[in-house]
């Protein structure tokens, strides 16, 4: 299926002399440039021309031409910021936004799925997501355990991804408790075709392949992703045992689109699927996933109103073992193996008025989980079942109204949380308009229910044992936030200021420590609170773009211990050059020290990454691409098992891209 591991020095070979010129003219530029700054040109896709700050995004879209106006301050990132910022899934693109993160910093490329739930500004992140992450209006957190299948999304087949911290808006309700990120698809061209072949070390390997047309008001689109690595150790080399491996994976992934696109209507179909397979770092120790998902969306526009209908199903199938390794890592044995078959049915319909000065949203939706975690035990040799079926439901409203330069929001949700309670979150704000500032405050309160995999789920990493928990409650927030967005020609400043105040937070609770065995428990916590300031800066000049983000959160239990996997500081920032068929990239991520358990005694100590891409133009269809994560090769620490885990070491990738018309 896989082309052979040659292709990548091939590919290399072709391109590094043109990329070698490339940077040197880039640095020739740059010191021709000094002190010379002046408004930023157009650009496009194609990155053939100079870059340009986007417009200010104030209204979050829901889905097609339905969307809601916010007051919270929203981050955007488009299709050339996807291109241009390396990684292999769009996980590891997304982490130049501060705040967003996976469980123990891991990344999709080589984590147990169950790990990479995802969270935003600073509430924290477990197996399970406290952030809503929704493609094209259907949800993708898994609905047994609430965590993302990243390899599911290909990034080169995403328009933008919209990233709204917080509960500022009472549309997204359940699993979006820290706010919602909505991933929007590219729609189909008239005879477009995609192509490309991505070649890297670890003996990586990453085809890809689309095609779009339109008949009329008809359309249809499928793509196909494969992709394979070697992996890397995840334990480092002092504490390495024969009984460890490199942890990788294997998938293919695909999706086909059918549109109708109307005057006043449209319908989109789509089917989803993926298979992957990981081996997660030692020989035992392994995983596999496979499911689908259909989904239908409809919209109808009149003059001042839209009415957007969604639903969808899903089933899937996941198998994992899980093993006990001795204390000098030569040798492990098999403790369990699971099987979970999961299925999902959901949907929601929403209505939506505008007038001249006000504008008004209500909706309902529902989704039906049932899973079942089915338990082989090697050492009683005993199956057991355990799981069973989470409805959840709601209705909400939101509206706004423009008063002079202010405009005012307000919403409320009414949630059944499938466990036998209720739950009601109001939110309201303002935002005021002044030149070339945008002031802005809002209220809301939020929530997220137990999972099925929380509930009823018992999971082994490492020599930690964590055991799940039925009598779990929802996890509960009430935050407020204030800020100015400053927009200049050239520049763009936001400052916020938040506040989140914690309730029955689900963590995993040590209960018990022995040097074999760290034994813990799903749990909620009476209460925590997070607090902080987050700023991001932009500015463009000639053929040059720069921007910085910068968070600080401190986030802690009642008891004054911090709250795990949270940092009190990150950064990033990065630096573009984009001049005619050329474009390079330059960045950098930080992270402050982080605990791995909520009694702090184990620390992941803070770390720096430096990353780099670059893109040539080649013909009129073709790009050559190239780009190095962690650049220095930096080692540090995701996880502690107790055994120190390891971040991902320098990679590179380098390949052709063939995109556009087939005429």
């Amino acid at each position: 299926m896989f082309p052979s591991g040659g292709i990548a020095q091939v590919l290399f070979k072709m391109v590094r002399v043109r990329l070698a010129t490339i940077l040197f003219g880039l640095l020739s530029c740059c010191l021709s440039s000094l002190g010379q700054i002046s408004t930023p040109a157009s650009t496009d896709k194609d990155c053939t021309t100079s870059p340009k700050l986007p417009p200010v995004q104030t209204t979050v879209t829901v889905t097609g031409n339905v969307s809601t106006a916010t007051p919270a301050s929203m981050m955007v990132v488009g299709q050339q910021q996807l291109q241009q910022t390396p990684g292999v899934n769009l996980d590891d693109r997304l982490r130049q936004v501060p705040g967003f993160s996976l469980f123990r910093r891991s990344s999709s490329l080589v984590a147990n799925p169950t790990t990479q739930g995802v969270s935003l500004r600073a509430i924290g992140s477990t197996g399970a997501s406290r952030t809503l992450v929704l493609w094209d209006g259907v949800p993708l957190n898994d609905p047994f355990g609430g965590w993302i299948y990243w390899t599911r999304v290909n990034p080169d087949f995403i328009d933008r991804v919209e990233l709204v911290p917080g509960g500022n808006t009472a549309v997204f309700g359940y699993d979006a408790m820290g706010g919602a990120i909505s991933l929007f698809s590219m729609r189909p061209e008239h005879e477009h075709v995609f192509a490309s072949y991505f070649g890297g070390n670890e003996n990586s390997q990453d085809l890809s392949g689309g095609y779009s047309n339109l008949w009329g008001r008809f359309g249809a689109s499928a793509d196909v992703r494969a992709f394979r690595t070697d992996g890397y150790y995840i334990v480092p080399e002092p504490y390495r045992g024969s009984v460890d491996d490199q942890a990788n994976v294997h998938f293919v992934t695909g999706t086909m689109n059918l549109d109708y696109l109307g005057n006043f209507d449209h319908l989109a179909i789509r089917f989803n699927t993926l298979a992957e397979e990981r081996e997660n770092g030692t020989v035992l120790q392994t995983n596999s996933t496979s499911l689908g998902t259909l989904s239908a969306n409809y919209t109808h526009n009149w003059e001042h109103d839209e009415f957007a209908f969604i639903g969808y199903y899903s089933r899937e199938q996941f198998h994992s073992t899980y093993s006990a390794v001795a204390a000098d890592r030569d040798s492990e044995r098999l403790i369990s193996r699971q099987t979970v078959p999961v299925e999902d049915i959901g949907g929601a319909a929403y209505w939506q008025h505008h007038a001249s000065r006000w504008d008004t949203f209500v909706g309902m939706d529902t989704d039906d989980a049932h899973g079942i975690s089915n338990d082989f035990s090697y050492s009683t040799m005993a199956l057991t079942r355990s799981g069973g079926t989470l409805l959840q439901h709601g209705i909400f409203g939101q509206a706004d109204v423009q008063v002079g330069p202010a405009r005012f929001y307000g919403g409320i949700r009414h949630q059944f949380t499938g466990r036998g309670d209720t739950f009601v979150s109001p939110n309201g704000g303002v935002t005021v308009g002044l030149g070339q500032f945008r002031f802005r405050a809002s209220g809301y309160r939020s929530f997220r229910a137990p999972t099925l995999n929380e509930l009823y789920r018992s999971f082994r990493v490492g020599n930690a044992l964590t055991l799940a928990n039925a009598g779990l409650v929802p996890e509960a927030l009430v935050g407020v936030e204030t800020g100015v967005d400053w927009i200049g020609e050239n520049d763009r400043l936001s400052l916020t200021l938040f506040r989140d105040d914690l309730s029955n937070l689900i963590v995993n609770a040590t209960l018990n420590t022995t040097p074999n065995l760290i034994l813990r428990q799903r749990q909620n916590q009476s209460s925590g609170l997070s607090r902080g300031i987050q700023t991001s800066y932009s500015h463009g000049w000639r053929n040059w773009s720069f921007d910085a983000n910068y968070l600080y959160a401190d986030a802690r239990a009642f008891t004054g211990l911090r709250l795990p996997e949270i940092p009190k500081q990150q950064g990033t920032g990065g630096i573009t050059y984009s001049k005619d068929s050329t474009l390079v990239s330059f960045g950098v991520r930080a992270f402050g020290l982080q605990f791995d358990d909520d009694l702090n005694q184990y620390t992941l100590p803070g770390y720096a990454a430096l990353q780099l891409a670059a893109q040539q133009k080649l013909t009129h269809n073709l790009y050559a691409q190239a780009s190095i994560e962690n650049l220095l090769d930096r080692r540090y620490l995701v996880a502690m098992t107790p055994t120190p885990n390891t971040g991902a070491p320098r990679l590179w990738r380098v390949g052709l891209r063939w995109t556009g018309s087939i005429h």
